[in-house]
C-alpha cells in the first residue's frame, strides 16, 4: 500500500445521547485533517460539545458525487479523513458507501472506529432472538415496496426495519396483511430522553397506533412465528 495515501476513518457517533461516544472516536476526530459529515450543521452540535475544532466538509446524498473527488484528492495527498453521519455508524442507511468504495479503489486504508448503531441497540433490547437477524434499512416508500415485504414472509430471522414515524402505521398494517401476525417491537427515540420500547405483535402494535400518534425516530423489529418468541 502506498504510504503516502491518507487513511479514511469510519467513525461512529451517538444516535441520541451525546455521552455515547468512545474516547477513540474523539481522539480520531481531533487528529484527522478533515471531517466529512453528512450534515455539518448537525455534526457541529457534537463537535462543539467535545471542543473538536477539525475542519468539516459536507457529504450527503445530493452532493456526494461532487465531494467524492475532493475527498479523494485529500486522501491522495496523504491527509486523513474521518467520515461521520448524523447519528450512528456511517454506511448504515446513509450515503457513505460510495466514498468508502472510492477510498478502497485508490488503495487507501479504511479503518472502522466502532460505536453506536440503532440496529444493534434496538435488537439487543427488543427481547426478540438475536442469533440471526436481517437488516432491511428503510423499505421502499412506493415502487417495489410490496415485493420487498413479500420476500420477508418466510423469513425466520429477526427482521430489523428503519421506518419514518409517519409511515409506521401503514407499514405495520401492510406487513400484517402479508406476513400474518408475528411478535413485533417498536423501539422509539433510542438513547434519548423519551426512549420507549413497545413489545407485542403486529396486530397489537397496529391497534396501539390507531389510538396513539408516536413521535420521533423508530425502529421496527419482527420476530419469527414461534410460540417461544411471542411476548406473554
Amino acid at each position: 500500500m502506498d504510504k503516502k495515501l491518507g487513511t479514511l476513518y469510519i467513525v461512529s457517533t451517538p444516535i441520541g445521547n451525546l455521552s455515547d461516544i468512545t474516547y477513540r472516536a474523539i481522539e480520531t476526530l481531533e487528529s484527522v485533517n478533515i471531517i466529512a459529515a453528512e450534515d455539518t450543521r448537525k455534526s457541529r452540535i457534537l463537535l462543539s460539545h467535545y471542543n473538536v475544532k477539525t475542519r468539516t466538509i459536507s457529504y450527503f446524498e445530493h452532493n456526494k458525487f461532487q465531494k467524492i473527488d475532493k475527498i479523494k484528492q485529500v486522501l491522495k495527498k496523504g491527509d486523513s479523513v474521518a467520515l461521520i453521519t448524523d447519528a450512528g455508524t456511517p454506511g448504515i442507511s446513509d450515503p457513505a458507501y460510495k466514498l468508502i468504495r472510492k477510498a478502497i479503489e485508490i488503495g487507501c486504508k479504511v479503518e472502522s472506529i466502532p460505536g453506536p448503531s440503532a440496529v444493534i441497540a434496538s435488537l439487543v433490547s427488543s427481547g426478540l432472538p438475536t442469533d440471526r437477524f436481517i437488516f432491511e434499512g428503510f423499505l421502499p416508500p412506493k415502487k417495489g415496496r410490496k415485493r420487498r415485504m413479500e420476500s420477508l414472509k418466510e423469513e425466520t430471522a429477526t427482521i430489523v426495519i428503519y421506518e419514518n414515524v409517519n409511515r409506521l402505521q401503514r407499514t405495520i398494517k401492510q406487513l400484517l396483511d402479508i406476513m400474518g401476525d408475528r411478535p413485533a417491537v417498536i423501539c422509539r427515540e433510542l438513547t434519548k430522553l423519551h426512549e420507549e420500547t413497545i413489545r407485542g405483535t403486529l396486530s397489537s402494535l397496529l391497534n396501539l397506533l390507531n389510538d396513539r400518534k408516536l413521535k420521533g425516530e423508530c425502529v421496527l423489529l419482527i420476530g419469527k412465528d414461534d410460540k417461544n418468541v411471542y411476548f406473554e
